[in-house]
């Protein structure tokens, strides 16, 4: 079935508290794709963020971000007085400012759990029964700001570093309370994206979630798991991730997360990937996994190096994974993301297991005839992007490009003016025999660069656009539902 999608982060919905969240105005995005006949709706990683808020640096691969809990749901449902709340105004609607945003957001949250808690008892408890990472991830969260926030590999009580019994049996007394608010949250959270999942499935939209491949080194996974991963005895990582020197980066990219301990995972059965990717397939329709080519083979760099110059390749785990994952999970659909150093490792293994992956058409215009990211080049199994979160706009690509490059772009798709570049890159998008159509909401709203929503290799300032109240528009809405008859493009509702 080919099928268009809509990457819109959470964060990036318009509405009130400074932040996109679960409520109103995430359904009525559901709306507007509904109406566009859009059959998919992207989101990038719903973690909670730690320092530069970046949604592929989490502390709980299993957690969601309280800052996602929508207040006027709180409301709704009984859980929060509108009386008690001083509700956060922005001084920029088109842009996140985190700091503001959690400090308001925590209070009210915590207002909402006092009020609650009590009536909600046994279902806070069915839930805890349910998700048995979540006290671990609340343990984690209150100790870490008991703690200063220091990572939990410094933290001056060792004996909780190392989860001794007697430690953690004295931190959950300490602590109480703050634990279970963190589980309250998780609650919350998982309560208001289920409830928005349904709305969305009823009306034919399938939620794609992004999964990265690694884990953050100072995380509630690496806490309470520290043998599925490559750390010596005090907690500190052993052989960290990163990419090799390139045309790019004379460097290469240290990216600083612990790697696995594959030969111990396949000896368990994968034990704890299969309870990661069960999560994943109860939160979402579709799961697209970051850094596919990892599982292939991954590069390896010791900690503490300066660089990434020194590092090596190592073979991954390869189809005994996906071997095992579709054993356990069947009919579990997933899109890789194999951009980067495809090898024949790589390709042999996208070949065995089926994946969908990933083309990028504004990657398309800077070679030549056999570019693989041109619509007459890509396979039919491709989910196919104008770009990414980690790319510019197609307005702001167009206005970046070279002659050359632009004169190649207008020669295989069609348009007159760098303006009209964002609407003939998704029309090319639709009519390619791309299974999934997938494009960013920057790119329907024809937005320049300053919309991008990472800036990869730059510190600050990323993950912060937000989208204007009122800009998905019926007219929009139209337009999309035209080139999705045209291209014969459905929703499951269609």
């Amino acid at each position: 079935m080919r099928q268009s999608g809509i990457l819109m982060h959470i964060t990036s919905l318009p509405g009130a508290d400074g932040i996109g969240s679960l409520g109103p105005e995430a359904y009525a995005f559901a709306d507007f794709l509904s109406e566009s006949g859009i059959g998919i709706w992207q989101v990038l990683p719903l973690g909670p963020t730690g320092y530069g808020d970046s949604p592929y640096q989490s502390t709980s691969v299993f957690a969601g971000n309280p800052l996602l809990i929508s207040i006027d749901k709180l409301i709704e449902d009984g859980f929060l007085s509108p009386h008690e709340e001083d509700r956060y105004v922005p001084e920029n609607p088109e842009q996140v400012d985190f700091g503001a945003v959690r400090s308001h957001k925590e209070m009210i949250l915590w207002d909402s759990f006092c009020r609650s808690e009590n009536a909600l008892k046994s279902e806070l408890r069915a839930f805890e029964k349910e998700n048995p990472w979540v006290r671990d991830f609340a343990i984690f969260t209150a100790a870490k700001a008991h703690f200063g926030y220091v990572m939990w590999s410094k933290w001056p009580d060792q004996g909780l570093r190392k989860r001794k019994a007697d430690a953690l049996k004295r931190i959950g007394i300490e602590l109480s309370e703050e634990i279970r608010f963190h589980i309250w949250c998780q609650y919350m959270f998982k309560r208001q994206w289920m409830s928005l999942k349904k709305y969305c499935n009823e009306r034919g939209i399938l939620m794609m979630g992004d999964m990265p491949i690694y884990v953050a080194e100072d995380s509630a996974d690496t806490w309470t798991q520290p043998k599925v991963f490559q750390l010596n005895r005090e907690g500190i990582p052993k052989r960290i991730a990163g990419v090799p020197p390139d045309y790019f980066s004379a460097d290469g990219q240290l990216w600083g997360n612990p790697l696995y301990r594959w030969t111990r995972l396949r000896l368990h059965g994968y034990d704890w990937w299969v309870k990661r990717m069960a999560h994943m397939a109860e939160m979402f329709d579709i799961v697209r996994i970051d850094h596919f080519i990892g599982f292939a083979n991954y590069y390896s760099v010791a900690h503490g190096a300066p660089n990434a110059r020194n590092g090596k390749w190592v073979i991954g785990p390869g189809r005994h994974l996906f071997d095992k994952l579709n054993q356990k999970l069947p009919g579990l659909t997933i899109v890789a993301e194999d951009l980067g150093e495809v090898n024949d490792r790589v390709r042999a293994l996208m070949a065995y297991t089926g994946y969908p992956g990933m083309k990028v058409l504004t990657f398309a215009f800077g070679g030549s005839e056999d570019n693989m990211h041109l619509p007459q080049n890509i396979p039919e199994n491709t989910a196919y992007y104008t770009g990414t979160h980690d790319n510019n706009t197609a307005l702001g690509w167009a206005m970046a490009a070279s002659d050359e490059e632009l004169a190649f772009a207008k020669k295989k798709i069609g348009f007159a003016k760098r303006e009209d570049a964002p609407w003939a890159l998704i029309r090319a998008l639709f009519e390619s025999k791309a299974r999934y159509a997938m494009v960013p909401m920057q790119d329907l709203l024809e937005l320049p660069a300053w919309a991008t929503m990472n800036h990869p290799g730059i510190l600050g300032g990323n993950w912060q656009w937000r989208m204007k109240p009122g800009a998905a528009t019926h007219e929009i809405a139209a337009r999309l539902k035209d080139l999705n008859e045209k291209s014969n493009r459905r929703n499951l509702a269609e």
